[in-house]
């Protein structure tokens, strides 16, 4: 018999604040230790929590753009536990009433095509400190500059059958949080982790034990964890072993999974609400007006990509990953560019630069005085790509550098029958054959008339009257 892999995400995110979550501490990424505390975030007595605004608003936008129910009234608590980098004793979170609940979200799944994924829960939380195990030799140092960093948990229901499900469920999310502007999303900063529960059953049977795995640092390495996390429990049941509830961490250099410790039960937090926090009351008119001030969304944008547009799949898909890219191919079509040319230089030459350096060196409406030279065939296309490159290192428009590189295509007809007397007396062979009946050989004529005028006539000019002499 097979075995059924079920998979459920719980994806941390950092709204894009610029102070912490109950304090006005900074939440600036990469700077010193412990310069970014305060008496709320160390916990010291008599300290008080002060809601943020804006952490608040940013975690409704995104219950929002992942299809959630937003709760009139949703209550923090504290989750009760003993760690170095959590100086309070206690985490500041929310439990049986969550910001919002009830969400949805479309993925492709590499096995089963565009399937719903549903959102148990998103809340919002405060971040612990940071141990860092290699600073000082056989001693851990702790960093609190993340202790109080706002995040907004959000939870999954157990619907993923594969780790490549995870992953593009992880891709969907990460792709509506950042057109949402809750966040950059970004793994290497921590303003996106991931945990990950497993488990395996056969087919029709009640849920298995599951196991959560952490320590993973991109989405690559979520779907080999939980490979690797599946292989381990299928040989374990298969050997006449059981699962045991237990966090895992993934080793990224060897592939594989190792313990830490048992698995908490919500139980184990003890959980209650925070005296020095009042429930969180959102007025409806107010989450009405969050609601209408989000973006266009990666679904609805791909969609009139295709349907008003003309874009096959592939170009609306690869275009719209990154709002970025989105709204610079947007400009283009905006300059005057048809869609199809203007997809056909984002995902060409545009894209390389913004996957370098993530900024685009052609402003939208010089590309699109690029493609219209292409368009009325004052430059070749493929002039026109050298063209480009040198766009991007100046200031000239793109005539001036058709010019100065010698680039402009020649549509005088006396000097194209001049190159193409030249090009026929060069090859009296070929053309014999043409006249013979192999008519395929007009191709090689053009392109030895292009060659001989290195790259200057007008190919749209060149055929008739090669047509024309060779009917001679």
């Amino acid at each position: 018999m097979t075995w059924e892999t079920v998979i459920g995400l719980e994806i941390h995110v950092q709204p894009a604040t610029r102070s912490k979550m109950f304090c006005g501490c900074a939440t600036t990424y990469g700077d010193a230790p412990n310069t970014h505390v305060c008496p709320v975030c160390l916990g010291l007595p008599g300290a008080l929590p002060v809601p943020n605004a804006e952490a608040v608003r940013l975690g409704v936008l995104g219950a929002l753009a992942l299809g959630c129910s937003i709760r009139e009234v949703s209550v923090f608590a504290r989750k009760n536990y003993f760690y170095p980098d959590l100086p309070k004793g206690y985490q500041i979170s929310q439990f049986d009433k969550p910001l919002a609940e009830h969400g949805l979200v479309m993925i492709d799944s590499p096995e089963r095509g565009a399937i719903p994924i549903s959102i148990t829960r998103l809340h919002l939380e405060e971040d612990a400190g940071k141990s860092m195990h290699d600073r000082i030799p056989g001693m851990t140092a702790v960093d609190l500059n993340r202790s109080g960093t706002p995040l907004a948990e959000i939870v999954s229901g157990p619907d993923m059958r594969s780790p490549g499900e995870a992953r593009a469920y992880l891709t969907t999310v990460r792709q509506l949080l950042i057109y949402a502007g809750v966040s950059e999303c970004s793994m290497e900063k921590g303003s996106l982790r991931v945990d990950a529960n497993l488990s395996v059953r056969r087919p029709g049977d009640p849920l298995g034990t599951k196991t959560e795995v952490k320590n993973m640092n991109s989405f690559a390495n979520v779907e080999r964890a939980l490979e690797a996390e599946r292989i381990r429990q299928i040989a374990l049941l298969e050997s006449g072993g059981q699962v045991t509830q237990v966090t895992l961490t993934f080793n990224a250099a060897t592939g594989e999974v190792k313990p830490l410790r048992s698995k908490e039960d919500s139980h184990d937090y003890r959980y209650f609400p925070d005296p020095d926090l009042p429930p969180l009351v959102l007025e409806s008119k107010w989450v009405a007006a969050q609601r209408d001030a989000l973006p266009e969304l990666p679904a609805a944008r791909r969609a009139r990509y295709e349907g008003t547009l003309g874009l096959s799949t592939y170009d609306s898909s690869t275009i719209i990953q990154e709002p970025e890219v989105a709204a610079y191919f947007e400009a283009v079509v905006a300059a005057g560019v048809e869609a199809k040319t203007a997809a056909n230089w984002v995902l060409g030459e545009a894209i390389s630069g913004w996957n370098a350096n993530g900024t685009f060196a052609v402003a939208p409406n010089r590309l699109a005085a690029l493609a219209a030279m292409v368009e009325d065939a004052t430059v070749s296309l493929q002039a026109a790509k050298r063209i480009f490159g040198e766009l991007a290192e100046g200031s000239e428009t793109p005539r001036a550098v058709a010019d100065r590189l010698g680039l402009v295509q020649v549509r005088d007809t006396g000097a194209l029958e001049e190159w193409v007397a030249e090009v026929l007396a060069a090859h009296p062979d070929e053309v014999a054959r043409y006249r013979g009946g192999d008519q395929k050989l007009i191709g090689f004529f053009v392109g030895q008339v292009m060659k001989r005028s290195k790259g200057k006539a007008d190919p749209k000019g060149i055929q008739p009257i090669l047509v024309a002499r060779l009917a001679e």
